[in-house]
């Protein structure tokens, strides 16, 4: 629990400071404040958003878009397409049943831990397909979608290719999509490779 929120702090620190300075910061969290007050410390850190911005303005154009960027291993454009810190902070976080009872995750450790497994998924999505044609055919994803505030969202999805031996297989290349206000974004890069 001390490293997550070693992590939340650093990951709010300015670039010039310290890991001794955002250490200290990190030892003034208490676990023990409400969730609001948690909200409003991590918010303070991030620039205040009210839509999304990169991403794409469909969910087949995302999709498509991940695929050619993992291809050529634009590793620009794929942070383009996550969900970044304020967008998280101030669009996301507050609605989704994760910051809320039973979970109860604070905004700092589940940054955290997307954070963790969008790197860990990316890595291994660029490790496998990155830099040749990844085939792709088409894509598939959960008909079932979930409302939480002004977001939908979507997932789990597969992505079908032709496979070496000409085979068509699925697989599952990201986390989910999160769509607002016509904007879509993957919330996270965590997948079954």
């Amino acid at each position: 629990m001390a490293l997550a929120l070693a992590a939340g702090a650093t990951a709010c620190a300015p670039a010039d400071q310290t890991p001794a300075a955002a250490q200290q910061i990190a030892s003034h969290v208490d676990s023990a404040v409400s969730r609001e007050v948690a909200l409003a410390r991590f918010r303070a850190c991030c620039a205040r958003v009210d839509s999304l911005s990169g991403g794409e303005s469909s969910r087949d154009a995302l999709i498509r878009r991940f695929v050619r960027s993992v291809e050529t291993r634009d590793t620009a454009a794929l942070r383009r397409m996550l969900l970044n810190q304020d967008e998280f902070a101030w669009l996301y976080y507050e609605t989704t049943p994760q910051g809320r009872p039973p979970y109860n995750l604070s905004p700092g450790l589940m940054w955290f831990v997307l954070q963790g497994n969008s790197g860990k998924g990316l890595g291994r999505a660029l490790s496998e397909y990155g830099g040749r044609s990844f085939r792709y055919v088409n894509h598939a994803c959960d008909p079932a979608v979930a409302h939480e505030g002004g977001n939908t969202i979507v997932g789990p999805c597969t992505v079908r290719r032709v496979a070496p031996g000409g085979d068509t297989v699925a697989v599952r290349l990201f986390g989910l999509l999160l769509e607002r206000a016509g904007r879509w974004k993957f919330i996270t890069y965590v997948n079954k490779l």
